[in-house]
């Protein structure tokens, strides 16, 4: 008798199959164009390759381009077939590591004394599509570690060996393609078939294991697709993506700036970027207040001991500033790394009874953590960032409605904000790997339930990843979309039994006992500074209305009419309208034109006729003439353009936030 498994689908449904059945096998059953596009299965949450037997009951889920994890696959098996190339062209060369990232993949190679330059790309690409063209399978052999470390001693390939000794016997595997074989955990995609575009985008170095003492080796950066045209669509968006960096932007509207003297990855906010960040806090702590948060402040720098505490110094020692000593024997503060462990001890600088629960502080708190020079990148990467943090502290029995009400919260800071394509990542723990995590098997369990729970219930778009829980407790994230399709992270909402444990955080309960209260971390924008970066970026610049550091450029056609501008602007400002004169001697035509490239919402031209009959000549940017308004007229046409962006008014959103 043959031996079955029971297969079920994402839909639910279920099918038997003789034991050893592969995800490609199921997909062929299917259909045979499922078959053609399939290019990895995720058999109980786990991604395998399509061509792995599988031997007992499980879930399964068949993965194409259209999936994440599909993508990662066949990015996974690019840098393959790049390391392939590379050995082809380069004999003799050393492979450090190959992994897929958000889009595309890289290799670190070590390429001993022969010369290689960004000149050489073209070459390598050239030879990874000859390779592609063979049609060569990915073959998962498993390999005992004595045999797999003789294999690269062989070689005199001292990076694979190094990643050999962190390895246990019995979990080992390599992959093969073609002629190259490679140490590899994987999944691979069925064969090399499969890509038929390809892209190197560049070059950088990169230390062994990011380790500054160890060698530093070449990364080569690259990006492939199954249809060429995909290709070309992608590298048009890159020239539009070069358009919107926010680093370009930044300069141009004066925003924001950095200098060596200071520090790398330690902003400068001018004048106009305060603005811009003045209105996000004020829009934030406007609905926390309707909300019921209140407003705490907590120093830059805390005793190291408080970190040690949290777990803190354990999982983040190594990424935060060295500590500071002071003349007391003994006394060591650090940077903060996280506003956490300071609401804690805020919270605990009073008793606190059941009936004040839920207690909701909130911060735009700044801290600091020594990011690698190498992983700087203008605002969204940085040293020193100030979270628009804050810490809930409820009972178990309001942990669900909490969590809830914060959700309805990231939704209208998103929402406000023009960012509509977003799914909800659900983060665990590592089902395997718990080393990583502080705290007990039930308290997690008990927070991933509430968790799932409060997403399904406000029937958000939600994807599960396990391993990417914050050391203290799961978390939801949101992925957001921009506009040129782009994924990022934004929003971050946590829950966590830990940290109270070990502050030993207590209330008086109904029963007159002591009792632990659950904290929630959340943080809708989650970073000022890359949530700044991620605005400039999805809106190219062209900031909502409300939001702009500049809503108006009033352009006198000559300075015979400085004085009635002068009148206008005072006016606007009476009307909370930022605005500014431009009194350069400058034609109206080219005052328009930097109006224009600095993004300033609207242009108001006065000349003689607008003296005379007290009205402005608006322009919108990047629409042209909108006509003649009296200073009244035009307040009201800038409140109404205001409020259509916001698609609702403030009120009815924080009336919401409060039921």
């Amino acid at each position: 008798m043959i031996d079955k498994v029971k297969i079920t689908l994402p839909d639910g449904s279920t099918r038997e199959y003789p034991k050893g059945v592969t995800g490609l096998e199921i997909a062929q059953s299917i259909s045979e164009g499922l078959a053609r596009n399939v290019l990895a299965a995720k058999v109980n949450q786990e991604v395998w390759d399509a061509f792995r037997p599988i031997e007992s009951d499980a879930t399964v889920q068949l993965l194409t381009w259209n999936d994440r994890e599909g993508k990662s696959t066949f990015w996974h098996s690019s840098a393959h077939l790049m390391a392939e190339a590379l050995e082809a062209l380069y004999p003799g060369i050393k492979l450090g590591i190959g992994p897929p990232i958000e889009n595309g993949f890289y290799y670190d190679v070590d390429f001993g004394d022969m010369n290689f330059s960004a000149d050489d790309l073209s070459r390598i690409e050239e030879k990874m599509l000859e390779l592609a063209r063979q049609k060569n399978e990915y073959k998962r052999i498993p390999i005992d570690k004595a045999s797999a470390i003789e294999y690269y001693t062989k070689k005199g390939d001292e990076y694979k060996l190094d990643l050999l000794k962190d390895l246990e016997d019995g979990s080992i595997t390599f992959y093969e393609q073609g002629n190259f074989t490679d140490l590899c955990r994987g999944p691979h995609i069925p064969n090399t078939g499969f890509i038929k575009a390809a892209k190197l985008m560049n070059i950088a170095g990169a230390y062994w294991r990011g380790d500054e003492k160890n060698k530093q080796l070449t990364r080569l950066y690259g990006i492939t697709f199954p249809k060429q045209k995909e290709l070309s669509e992608y590298l048009e968006l890159l020239e539009e993506a070069k358009k919107r960096d926010h680093r370009k932007l930044g300069k141009e509207l004066e925003l924001f700036t950095f200098s060596e003297k200071v520090g790398a990855g330690l902003p400068l906010w001018l004048p106009k970027g305060v603005v811009l960040r003045d209105r996000l806090e004020n829009f934030l702590k406007k609905a926390q207040l309707k909300a019921g948060y209140q407003q705490v402040i907590s120093p830059h720098i805390g005793q190291k001991q408080l970190y040690v505490t949290s777990g803190h110094y354990e999982k983040y020692g190594k990424d935060s500033f060295r500590p500071i000593k002071t003349p007391h024997e003994d006394e060591e503060f650090l940077l903060k790394p996280m506003n956490c462990p300071h609401h804690c001890e805020i919270y605990k600088s009073r008793p606190h009874s059941y009936k004040e629960l839920p207690l909701r502080y909130a911060e735009f708190g700044t801290v600091y953590r020594y990011e690698q020079s190498g992983e700087l990148h203008g605002l969204t990467r940085v040293r020193g960032f100030t979270q628009d943090d804050a810490h809930i502290f409820c009972r178990p029995d309001q942990l669900g409605d909490e969590f809830k009400k914060v959700i309805d919260l990231v939704l209208y800071v998103f929402n406000a904000l023009g960012f509509a394509n977003f799914t909800a990542q659900i983060s665990l723990r590592d089902r395997e790997d718990r080393s990583k995590y502080i705290g007990n098997d039930e308290h997690w369990a008990l927070a991933e339930q509430a968790i799932i729970e409060a997403a399904q219930e406000k029937k958000l778009n939600t994807v599960t990843e396990y391993g990417e829980a914050a050391f203290y407790g799961p978390k939801l994230d949101f992925m957001v979309k921009d506009a040129l399709g782009r994924q990022w992270q934004l929003g971050t909402i946590q829950v966590d039994y830990n940290l109270p444990e070990r502050f030993e955080l207590t209330y008086i309960g109904a029963d007159n006992q002591k009792h632990r209260p659950v904290m929630i971390h959340r943080a809708p924008f989650g970073s000022m500074e890359r949530f700044v970066a991620i605005l400039l970026e999805h809106t190219g610049g062209n900031l909502p209305l409300w939001l702009a550091p500049e809503q108006v450029a009033i352009l006198p056609i000559s300075e015979k009419f400085a004085v009635y501008a002068e009148e206008v602007r005072k006016q606007l400002e009476e009307q909370d309208i930022r605005g500014f004169i431009d009194q350069r001697d400058e034609k109206i035509g080219r005052k328009i034109r930097d109006a224009e490239v600095t993004k300033i919402p609207f242009m108001l031209i006065v000349g003689e006729q607008e003296q005379e009959q007290k009205t402005v000549a608006v322009r919108k940017h990047r629409e042209g003439d909108v006509g003649s308004f009296s200073v009244e007229a035009f307040v009201g046409f800038f409140k109404e353009q205001a409020e259509n962006y916001l698609q609702f008014t403030l009120g009815e959103v924080q009336s919401e936030l409060s039921k």
